[in-house]
């Protein structure tokens, strides 16, 4: 899906860069585009999108810092071992 994304925009490039109409299809792309960008509905979804990204991510933020080796009770950490909850503390041979 990305790269078919990509294509498509390279595609247009291209088309904007070697179309005849030149500055004049330029331009009325870029009309096009600032309308689109412009329009009320299109902001309030973008900042929906953007008010969930920044929830997700908060989110995200707090389950990997619940991971963190010591955050496990009120251990310290004491530097040894990943932190995960099965692991075994052996001694070490050395």
């Amino acid at each position: 899906m990305r790269y078919r994304m990509m294509f498509c925009m390279g595609l247009a490039v291209g088309y904007v860069l070697g179309s005849r109409a030149g500055r004049e299809r330029y331009e009325q792309i870029k009309r096009m585009t600032q309308r689109v960008t412009d329009n009320p509905s299109v902001q309030e979804a973008a900042g929906l999108v953007g008010a969930q990204v920044s929830r997700v991510t908060t989110m995200a933020k707090e389950q990997v810092a619940n991971h963190l080796p010591g955050k496990h009770g009120n251990e310290p950490h004491d530097g040894s071992g990943t932190g995960w909850p099965d692991e075994v503390k052996t001694a070490s041979p050395y």
